[in-house]
């Protein structure tokens, strides 16, 4: 079993899209959308719910007001403000760090696992998928990252599968290193814009340092030619695979208006060249 994970350095390179498209390619898989924080692979796998879980990440606090003396020493400590005057704990403000528990003399107050978000199990046109939505203002969005990657592996155990593609989530923070540790291969899509290559090599820098392979290719490259072949350029000093390159193409964007891939709405460019990077990466998860 291998695990493919797919990841950018910033939002809005189009990782979503083209991850999409994997899942309609490839054969014998589940997928997983560990982008919790703002999840939309479901917007267009369409996915049917088999399994809904709660999850619980991090606590929060709140006082009880029967054994609360009002002495005033939660207040002091709190360094979010997150405790009224009256004593009633906002829970959006309440960073769950649990001072206030350590500190309070009369044991008043209680710090309980906060139900943050859900996990599903579904089953799409393309397969099972695992996928999670995070509440809003939560977190530990790493905790339910690992949550996800975790019941899709169990999953293609199961039903012997062959492949796991995630969608990771952008950038370089705990769910990004929650998504691609232990992976066989991150593929990084990246955009030839000045941000877009910056937030590449932070990534990229990522990756090397848990020792995993790395592969790139430039979404929409023909919007700015001469920073494509930069990053190419830098490809081949890095020692990093460079897999293709897509067109940009409004039919992407009508195709996901219709909740298709482009590999189902068209047979066009940008469709014969998705499909000649995900033979380039067949090959790689192959090679030893």
């Amino acid at each position: 079993m291998k695990e493919l994970i797919i990841i950018s350095g910033k939002g809005g390179t189009g990782k979503t899209s083209i991850t999409a498209c994997f899942a309609a390619l490839a054969k014998n898989k589940v997928m997983a959308d560990c982008d919790v924080d703002a999840a939309d692979l479901h917007l267009i796998l369409e996915p049917r719910v088999k399994l809904r879980e709660d999850f619980a990440g991090g606590k929060a606090a709140s006082i009880n007001e029967d054994s609360c003396t009002e002495c005033g020493k939660c207040l002091e400590v709190c360094r979010f403000d997150a405790i009224s005057d009256d004593f009633v704990v906002d829970k959006i403000s309440c960073e769950g760090c649990g001072v206030c528990v350590y500190f309070c003399p009369e044991k008043a107050i209680d710090f309980q696992e906060n139900t943050s978000g859900e996990w599903f199990i579904s089953e799409t046109r393309f397969g099972p998928m695992v996928h999670a939505r995070l509440g809003i203002a939560q977190e530990n969005s790493g905790k339910l990252v690992t949550l996800v990657r975790h019941q899709a592996r169990l999953i293609a155990e199961k039903e012997g599968k062959d492949l796991i593609i995630v969608d990771g989530a952008p950038g370089i923070g705990c769910p990004v290193i929650s998504s691609i540790t232990g992976a066989d291969c991150v593929l990084v899509v990246t955009e030839p814009s000045l941000s877009g290559v910056h937030d590449m090599e932070r990534v990229v820098s990522l990756a090397a340092h848990f020792g995993i392979k790395t592969l790139i290719c430039v979404n929409k490259f023909d919007i700015n030619p001469g920073m494509t072949r930069e990053i190419e350029a830098y490809c081949r000093i890095k020692g990093l695979g460079f897999i293709g390159r897509i067109h940009f193409d409004t039919i992407v964007t009508e195709a996901m208006v219709h909740r298709k891939t482009v590999i189902e709405y068209s047979d066009g460019v940008v469709t014969k060249e998705i499909r000649n990077i995900w033979e380039n990466i067949i090959g790689f998860l192959e090679s030893p």
